[in-house]
């Protein structure tokens, strides 16, 4: 399986939800686990994905996903679980 991580963090504002899941499935990539919270008007989203299915290079994705968090103002951030785990761990 190819799990990645993806987060998203920046302030609140109607429909990021919607617009991170819908570019998911449009690319075939399943949540496999989802943590959502706005703090003070700051969102912040970790979700946990599948890319197995996806035909999109991974490296395109993070590029699509970069430009997506630009334009509805966050930061939207890609990792292979693999890689992040090894940068997390203490």
């Amino acid at each position: 399986m190819k799990r990645t991580i993806i987060t998203v963090v920046g302030k609140d504002t109607v429909g990021i939800i919607a617009r991170v899941c819908t570019y998911l499935a449009e690319n075939k990539i399943n949540i496999l686990d989802i943590s959502q919270t706005i703090v003070q008007g700051y969102f912040n989203m970790m979700m946990i994905v599948n890319m197995e299915e996806s035909t999109q290079k991974f490296d395109v994705i993070v590029s699509e996903l970069d430009k997506l968090g630009e334009d509805i103002g966050v930061s939207i951030k890609c990792q292979r679980e693999d890689i992040f785990d090894k940068m997390h761990r203490i």
